[in-house]
Order: structure tokens, then sequence, then C-alpha cells
């Protein structure tokens, strides 16, 4: 049924979605904006870090059945994995999709099918089928005739961690929401080349929100876990072993605190339910309220270790002091900056006009925002030798591994309960 498989978005999850086809040995045309990532996909290489992903490219490319280019060609099934951010007030932004849809829209052909698997507000998907049929007035859509429409749409979200994308995306269930059945059960013959977990079918709207709910709860079990973390602080009680000693109870099972939320999916997510229902989600708003705040919160306790680094120095001038921001993603042992409480705190920390000792193994440069005068990229070793300041923001592997050198620092900001 499908022969030729196209791809829009080669990121974080279009790439290894791609991969995974190609590695079935299906035809699979990725499409992206950027040049760059066309250009190393096709060498055969990757544009982002995702442990076993490189080898799998490599040889999908090599025996041809991996190719990317700019432009949308014809193709049997198109997955769209475009990102989805929201705009000033935290209103979603389709801009995205609605572009990947204007693509694809001229190389459609009757019996195709479109599946968006970008995590979107509800009624995204149903939003893609009406720019489909505003540019191809020729050909029909579900919302226009259902079961017997020549293009069959579909929602399917992904549901993986970063690090262990590969493996997540074979072994997860999937929810496929159809705007048909047809298009359902069309969604599920084609997941089914690759996934070994379940394909559950529902509704578009229900599989939209069923995303978007996943990362909502996890939101607000962090928001207590970084509430409890400030209150811990005002009291003077010891944060990470309070939850160590919560945890006890054979039906609490806390997190762990860190400095904030990032990322595409759970510091974004949220506000999609709250933007459609903002006096319905209540609970789900003050969750982000809290895990938005905790940044300014951490800024605060850095802000204090530098007046009292200050005290120490001759003059009390700002330019000599020296933080280091130990870890810029969002979270520990990947390169994904986005949406990161650290990078925003580093970025923060760095307009005091002191000097920032950036400490990210993940990366090989810096990002633009950070690119100053006063911010550089440091090894561990090197940035923990002069700092006067260090702030752990991520809990990265190498940073556990080399714990005592790190707690010997003269004055510490722990956000990621490393050193604690």
């Amino acid at each position: 049924m499908f022969k030729t498989i196209s791809m829009i978005g080669l990121g974080y999850i279009g790439l290894p979605t791609a991969t995974l086809f190609a590695s079935r040995q299906k035809k699979v045309i990725g499409v992206d904006v950027s040049e760059r990532a066309v250009s190393t996909i096709n060498q055969g290489k990757i544009h982002i870090i995702e442990p076993g992903l490189e080898a799998l490219v490599r040889i999908a490319v090599q025996d041809g059945y991996l190719r990317a280019t700019t432009t949308p060609e014809p193709a049997d099934a198109f997955l769209v994995a475009v990102p989805t951010p929201f705009k000033d007030g935290h209103q979603p932004d389709l801009s995205y999709i609605e572009s990947a849809s204007k693509a694809i829209a001229p190389v459609l052909a009757k019996g195709n099918l479109v599946v968006l698997e970008s995590t979107s507000p509800v009624g995204a998907t149903e939003q893609m089928a009406a720019w489909l049929a505003e540019a191809r007035p020729d050909l029909s859509f579900p919302h226009q005739a259902g079961e017997d429409a020549d293009i069959q749409i579909a929602h399917c979200p992904e549901r993986v961690l970063p690090g262990k994308v590969v493996e997540e995306l074979v072994t997860n269930d999937r929810v496929i929401g159809g705007m048909s059945d047809k298009a359902s059960q069309m969604a599920v013959a084609l997941y089914k080349t690759f996934v070994e977990g379940e394909c559950i079918v529902t509704n578009a709207r229900a599989a939209e929100l069923c995303k978007l709910t996943e990362n909502s709860f996890r939101d607000v079990n962090i928001a207590f876990a970084n509430e409890l973390s400030m209150v811990c602080d005002e009291l003077g009680v010891n944060v990470w072993e309070l939850i160590a000693l919560a945890n006890r109870h054979p039906r609490v099972n806390i997190l762990q605190p860190g400095a904030g939320v990032g990322g595409h999916c759970i510091a974004v997510d949220p506000w999609f339910i709250v933007s459609s229902v903002p006096e319905q989600a209540r609970l789900i708003r003050t969750a982000r309220e809290v895990n938005d705040h905790k940044p300014e919160w951490v800024l605060d306790k850095v802000k204090a270790a530098i007046t009292d680094a200050l005290a120490d120095k001759p003059g009390n001038v700002m330019a000599d002091i020296k933080v280091a921001c130990l870890g810029l993603a969002f979270k520990p042992d990947i390169d994904d900056l986005r949406e990161s409480p650290a990078l925003a705190i580093t970025t923060q920390i760095a307009k005091l006009g002191c000097q920032v000792l950036a400490v990210e193994p993940n990366i090989e440069s810096l990002p633009a925002k950070l690119s100053g005068s006063n911010v550089e990229l440091n090894p561990l070793e090197q940035a923990l030798t002069t700092a006067d300041v260090v702030c752990v923001l991520v809990k990265h592997r190498s940073f556990i591994e080399s714990v005592q050198d790190i707690s010997r620092a003269p004055l510490i900001i722990d956000a990621a309960g490393l050193v604690n």
C-alpha cells in the first residue's frame, strides 16, 4: 500500500521516524527547509544527537532507501513533523503546519494518506485538512467526503524520550486518530511497518488531546516537586532528603525538582489546553506558572551567591566575577536546547556583567543568544579551576562522574540535586 513515504520535517522526531521506515526497506523522501540538514543527511550523517541513529541513517542512505530534499515530491503517505511553538500570550502557532500543508498540497494524489505527527492543539488536524482542501479543490478530504475522500487524514503524536527515540519509536504504543475510519486503518497499516507496540485507534481530537494530557500530567507532577523545593528552602529543609523520606511511603512517588521545565513538549503542550479552555484548565495553568517561575527563583539564588563572591573581591567589580554554569540542555545527556531553563538562566547571568563559563559537553559551539564577550564555552575542569560561583543546572552523566571535584567549589547553587 505504501511504497514511498514522505517525511516533512527532519528534526528530533522526523529524522528517526523516516530512518525507521527506510530500515524496513521503504523508499523514504525526507523534506526539510534547512539545506544544512538535507546536505548532512544525504552524506549519511546526522545533524542532531541521538544514540544509535547515525548508523541507521548511514545504512539507509547507502542502500538508497532514504533521501533528503528541500522540496516535497509525490509519495503514497505524507507524515508532517514540524514545530508547533506558541506565540505571545501562549497562543498556539500553527504557521509551520500551515506552511507544510501548502508545500505538500501540489504533489498530493488520490489515495494518499496525510498524518500530522506534530503535537498540536485540539482541532489542528481538522485545520490542516481545511488548508489542504483550500489548496486542492480538485480533491476531496475527510471533512467533505468521509470514508470516500480522495485524501485520508489522521493524527498520530509521538511519545518518546530524547536519548531513547529510536528504541521507543519501535516499542511504544501509538495513539492513532483518523478523521475517518478508513484514515485510521490506513495509518495503522503504515505505522505497523516498524512499530512493535500496539496501535490504538480513536478520533483525531482525542489523539491530539491525549498527547497534551500526557505532558500536562508530567508538568503538574514536576511543578509539585519544584514548588516543594522552594518551600523547603524557605523553611530550611533539604528538599532532596525530604523527598527521599516521603517516597518511602508505599503510595508516594514525588519527582526530583530542577531548574525548571524545558524541551519542546512539556514546557509548551499544557498551554495548548489552557488556550482552548482557560476557565477549566486552572490546575494545568498553575503548574505551568510554577515551572516557568523556577528559573527566576534559581537566578535570584545565583545573584545572592555573586554578591557574596563580590565581597571577597578587591574593588567589588562585577566583571571580575566568574560564574560556571554547568549544563545548557533542557535535560541530561542530550544536545537539545529548546525551551531550556538552564539556557535561560545562563543568558540572564551573562546580562549581569560577570564572566560566564558555560559547560555543556553535548554541544560544540554556543547558541546565538549566548554570543558575547563575557561568555565562553569551557571544559568542566577548566571552569572549576577559576570559577567563583558554580551553578549546577543540568545533571549530566559527566557531571555526576566529577561530583567530588564540583563539590569543592567555593560557592555552589545546585538546582539539579547533584551535590546534595
